[in-house]
């Protein structure tokens, strides 16, 4: 699960990076942005300094030196209490007053109401049911012929390439799928051919998987015929030129989000004069917002070349047949769950939980280990209930299964649970089993024969949980990053624009998860809010004008990919009864 290096400033907050994939972020986060109010507070100060200045000037210099030293007194205590009194939440933090959400006691709260969790399956909902929006986006224009020739790019009548790109796409499943997919765009913006991109070996993920481990090489080729031209390896000519080493090619750095203008004008010229150049690294490369046939070439490599690997599918629809057997309470259907609480994103995001000493030894350990003293700097501060308060904190396992009863489902649905080693899995996933008996895993799930060849490959493994996930009936995403943004876009490509994702707001749930007051009945009364929204926001589809890095087509795949003719060939050989129940 990938997650982009970020710059650090002087003074960070541990946590608030949302990691993707199964990997933790190679550096910490940057600092919150400052609150508006603390600028407004700042500015006053200024303006009353400036007001001395006149002063000084009529009362001479010794009235001066002696309205200056009282106001170096008095002003520092004005601004440390004015900046007390503008932060907010974190005034309640160094106070006494402990501020709502701050502290986890989901904990408490849990074996508070469990009696009332524990009875309460008489207001059972259907998953079939949850969902009040299913209709699909209106179309907005009709779709174009042809998404080849003079459309794409730098084509003006003349078929010949411009030369060879090789890409090396870094990070883990999904942030790997975006650089792929950028690149066939970049090479059908280029007139480029494009080599099989190659997959950066990190240090977070430790997975040496090349393309065809976890994609159909062939397919891919043979799909995009026609749109882009893909080879598996350089001419023997350009090997010889380059001594049979990619890494003597000129690489070129190309700047983070750039659009196809800068492509067309920096890029374009060194391609015709070398005939191949490498772009190391790509994640991110390529602006969201560009011309509607080559953003066309985006969803043509997401949705229709990229197929897993036969070996990754085979098991994958075994996975998926067997949660649907065991989800005949509930007529196949199931709900997964995108959980982040591994060892490395707790450590991460430095939020605290009900571990007490012996956790906080573990997670600086881990932190030590992890990032090499950058969380010891002088200028970084932690503050664990900020964080959690601004909604940074990895949901437990206990608090998923809290949001989901509240919503309504009972002990008899069925729950898959995406993730890599939970962070004292025995004892944080118990309470999540005593509200979900029926929870499985895909170690669970399968034979140690049928996982042994995935072990130890992290990309691999994660292609398992994304198919899963990809076919139950409502998916849970509790941290964001990659993996769920993907998964979001690709169900409301299969779902006709609605998405059927749970993605809680954090917080206001921690709010309510640190209210020892809350009755089970009010608790249930906000996750039907929570349940609410989160099916509104399913069905939004921006538009194409609004495209940012937030809203990518990734994510967003309508109205843009609705013209990509429809798949014949699944990423899933899917059974009958799966087809059925997705």
């Amino acid at each position: 699960m990938a997650v982009n290096k970020t710059k650090t400033n002087s003074n960070v907050v541990c946590g608030g990076g949302s990691s993707s994939e199964s990997g933790s972020s190679p550096s910490p986060p940057p600092s919150p942005p400052r609150p508006a109010s603390v600028s407004q507070c700042r500015r006053r100060m200024l303006m009353r300094t400036k007001s001395l200045q006149p002063h000084c000037r009529r009362e001479g210099l010794i009235a001066c030196l002696l309205v200056r030293r009282k106001y170096m007194i008095v002003l520092p205590l004005l601004y440390i209490s004015g900046l007390l009194m503008c932060v907010g939440p974190f005034s309640a933090l160094v106070g006494r007053t402990v501020s709502p959400g701050s502290v986890y006691r989901s904990h408490e709260l849990f074996e508070k109401l469990w009696p009332d969790i524990e009875s309460d399956n008489s207001t059972a909902i259907e998953l079939s049911s949850v969902w009040k929006y299913k209709r699909g986006p209106k179309m907005q224009r009709p779709c174009p012929n042809s998404t080849s020739g003079q459309n794409i790019g730098v084509r003006n009548g003349s078929s010949a390439p411009s030369g060879y790109l090789i890409v090396e796409a870094n990070g883990g499943l999904n942030q790997q799928r975006s650089a792929i997919c950028n690149a066939v765009a970049v090479a059908g913006l280029l007139n480029a051919i494009l080599v099989i991109p190659r997959f950066d070996f990190h240090s977070v993920w430790r997975d040496p998987s090349e393309f065809a481990d976890i994609y159909d090489e062939d397919h891919f080729v043979a799909t995009l015929e026609g749109y882009v031209s893909v080879v598996r390896e350089l001419p023997e000519e350009l090997l010889d030129r380059y001594d049979y080493n990619l890494s003597n090619i000129p690489s070129i750095h190309v700047q983070a989000w750039a659009k196809p203008k800068y492509y067309l004008a920096q890029v374009y010229p060194v391609l015709q004069d070398k005939g191949v150049i490498r772009i190391a690294p790509f994640a991110n490369r390529l602006a969201m917002n560009v011309p509607p046939h080559i953003q066309l070439l985006r969803c043509i490599a997401n949705y229709k070349a990229l197929q897993f690997s036969s070996s990754i599918s085979s098991l994958a629809e075994k996975l998926v047949s067997r949660m649907i057997e065991n989800s005949s309470r509930t007529d196949g259907k199931y709900v997964s769950v995108h959980l982040r609480f591994e060892e490395d994103m707790v450590a991460f995001s430095c939020c605290v939980y009900d571990g007490g000493k012996a956790e906080k030894n573990e997670m600086d350990s881990f932190r030590e280990i992890g990032w090499k003293g950058k969380f010891r700097q002088k200028d970084r501060v932690i503050v664990p209930g900020l964080n959690r308060i601004s909604g940074k904190c990895p949901l437990t396992p206990l608090e998923v299964g809290m949001v989901l009863r509240g919503m309504g489902l009972d002990n008899d649905t069925s729950i898959y649970l995406a993730s890599g080693k939970i962070y004292q899995a025995e004892r944080h996933l118990a309470p999540l089993r005593k509200m979900f008996p029926l929870l499985y895993t895909k170690e669970s799930l399968s034979t140690p024969e049928e996982l042994a060849p995935f072990e130890d490959y992290s990309s691999r493994l994660a292609a398992l949980d994304y198919t899963v996930c990809l076919y139950s009936e409502v998916f849970v995403t509790t941290q964001g990053g990659n993996f769920p943004h993907f998964l979001m876009g690709h169900r409301r490509f299969l779902f006709d624009g609605h998405a059927k994702t749970i993605n809680p707001d954090k917080r206001k749930l921690v709010v309510l998860l640190q209210d020892m007051d809350i009755s089970w009945k009010a608790f249930k009364d906000q996750m039907e809010i929570v349940l609410a929204e989160s099916d509104r926001k399913g069905m939004m589809v921006p538009r194409v004008r609004k495209f940012n890095r937030k809203t990518s087509v990734y994510t967003y795949p309508l109205p843009e990919c609705r013209c990509i003719p429809q798949l014949r060939n699944s990423s899933l050989k899917l059974t009958k009864s799966a087809i059925l129940h997705s």
